[in-house]
Parts: C-alpha cells; sequence; structure tokens
C-alpha cells in the first residue's frame, strides 16, 4: 500500500492535535517523549513504528529535508500506547546522532516549528534491526505498511 493516511488516530495526553508541545518534552526541559495513544488500527496489523520529524527545520542533507527527532519500531500490534519516557521498542537514528527520542529545540526566533510524530501499523512482525535511519525504515516499511496517521504538535523558541 502506497503511504496514505488512515482511520486509525495518534493522540498525546500531553498536547493536543495543532498544539503546543510542553516544555518538558523538549530540549528546553526533560527532554521526555511524550506519551502516544493509538486506536482503531487496520485489520492484521502486526507491528508498528514511529518517526517524529520536524519540516520546518532549515536543514537539507544527503536528500533528505528537516530534522528527525525520533524513530521508534518493532513496537508490538498489542500495544495500545507508550508511556512518557517509554523505550519499550527498537530505537533507529535521529538526528542527534544518537538512538532514542530528542524533543525540540529550534533555532531561537525560528518561529512555529511543527513536530509531526507519525505512526505507522505494519502486516509484518517486529523484527528490523536496530539503528535504521527514518529513510531507511520507510524503505522497508513501506510494503508492509497498512494504515498511517499523525499527530502535529508545535513548539517555537524565542
Amino acid at each position: 500500500m502506497p503511504f496514505a493516511l488512515s482511520s486509525m488516530q495518534l493522540t498525546s495526553p500531553a498536547f493536543a492535535s495543532g498544539g503546543n508541545i510542553p516544555t518538558k518534552h523538549t530540549g528546553e526541559g526533560e527532554d521526555v517523549s511524550p506519551a502516544l495513544r493509538w486506536t482503531d488500527l487496520p485489520e492484521g496489523t502486526r507491528s508498528l513504528a514511529i518517526i517524529c520529524h520536524d519540516p520546518d527545520a532549515p536543514l537539507v542533507a544527503g536528500g533528505a529535508y528537516g530534522f528527525v527527532h525520533w524513530v521508534a519500531y518493532n513496537i508490538p500490534a498489542t500495544a495500545t500506547g507508550l508511556d512518557e519516557g517509554s523505550d519499550a521498542f527498537t530505537s533507529g537514528g535521529s538526528g542527534f546522532g544518537r538512538p532514542g527520542y530528542g524533543g525540540p529545540m529550534p533555532p531561537p526566533d525560528h518561529g512555529p516549528h511543527h513536530y509531526f510524530f507519525w505512526l505507522f501499523a505494519l502486516n509484518g512482525e517486529p523484527d528490523l534491526p536496530a539503528g535504521l535511519a527514518m529513510t531507511e525504515l520507510l524503505e522497508r516499511i513501506e510494503p508492509q505498511t497498512l494504515g498511517m496517521n499523525r499527530l502535529v504538535g508545535v513548539y517555537e523558541r524565542h
């Protein structure tokens, strides 16, 4: 299936869709990932993946744009969410040069940045190797993607 939005829902108790991401979940705060919840996974889902990407970051490198804040995958389909700061998954590479979550930290006075938390429902088993970059993960999961949706948060530094 080509990438297209589906009816599954992704939410966070930390911020509403289109709302401000609390400082706690940013590089200016505790830099801890927000709790995420999801519902209405497509039938046949066997694993899940999450990516957090900032397309507003003024970066273009290696054919990519923006900044990758989080790549998480091999999440079992039985999960209904991730708790705040959870590491119950396999980590991929981020723009910070390390695995795991790195919260928003846009340049000061660069205006609001939009952080897209993408959830992918996959029909493949959760057995992908650790350390995949966002583009590597997307290449591997595209043929397995049953559905996807996003939650967008906003953060701005002054």
